[in-house]
């Protein structure tokens, strides 16, 4: 049974009522694991034009009457107060958080030591199909621009990686072996995760992708045939958007505002954390 926890989401659902239409099949009964690649859902704030507000998506979770485990993945950057405190306030939030140091890579533009045309920096920048489109003339200019740089004394840029789509598929399966849901709700559009998601559908379970039209993996499209079932998340933006994308008619009074984000995670949004 769907009751709103907070005055806001009760109201918001007697205006956009097919959000529990469409989510009750899913969370509002029996038990749901959901699992949320942060690193993949705060990227698709480029596509949507809007940003997902993690309390807001908490609440609207906590409003069904299932037995839901809401489990977030993502790095942090130890020694950063803002990405430690974006960990602890998700906590707080009563997700089941899993993160580990974001690595970073240091990746040389260094062209002192190779002739103009050469491909051989670039080739750790630019991924190898779209390298080999290039023509001569195109390598020499990028090339030319990595000596400017190099001019000025930058010799290298960091890259910063933190996958979880490891520990997420391996979550997945162990979940299901020990029974822990009925339901498996994935945030993350990425090839990667297929194989676990056919294994849980071969199994018997249902299986959920929440993701934004056009940037779901073939492969996972592929799954439908299978039960798989996609569901686009611009179609819950009113209930979990930021406060201050939402139309002026829907806003909530801020003497009344029930959801405070962490202030830090809107710094995370500008910046390459993964």
């Amino acid at each position: 049974m769907f009751t709103p926890k907070t005055k806001r989401i009760q109201n918001l659902i007697e205006k956009f009522p097919y959000v529990v239409e469409d989510l009750d099949p899913i969370f509002g009964s029996g038990s749901a694991n959901v699992y949320l690649d942060y690193g993949n859902v705060r990227n698709w704030s480029n596509r949507l034009e809007w940003h997902i507000d993690l309390k807001r998506l908490k609440q609207l979770l906590d409003s069904f009457g299932g037995k839901i485990v809401a489990k977030f993945y993502y790095g942090t950057r130890d020694g950063m107060a803002d990405s430690e405190e974006l960990i602890r306030t998700t906590k707080e939030m009563g997700y089941k958080v899993l993160t580990k140091p974001v690595k970073t890579i240091k990746l040389s533009i260094d062209v002192s030591s190779v002739s103009p045309d050469s491909p051989d920096i670039l080739r750790n920048l630019i991924c190898t199909p779209l390298l080999k489109t290039l023509s001569v003339q195109s390598i020499e200019h990028l090339n030319d621009h990595l000596r400017d740089l190099n001019k000025k004394g930058v010799l290298s840029f960091d890259d910063l990686k933190c996958n979880f789509d490891v520990e997420m598929g391996r979550d997945m399966l162990v979940d299901q072996a020990v029974g822990e849901a009925d339901v498996f709700a994935l945030w993350s559009c990425d090839s990667d995760f297929a194989g676990s998601v056919e294994e849980l559908l071969d199994d018997g379970k249902q299986v959920v992708v929440f993701g934004t039209s056009g940037m779901v993996a073939r492969e996972l499209n592929m799954l439908r045939s299978k039960g798989l079932k996609v569901y686009d998340v611009k179609k819950l933006k009113e209930m979990i958007c930021w406060a201050r994308e939402l139309p002026e008619e829907l806003k909530t009074p801020k003497s009344q505002e029930d959801t405070l984000r962490c202030p830090q995670a809107k710094m995370l949004w500008s910046r390459d954390h993964e």
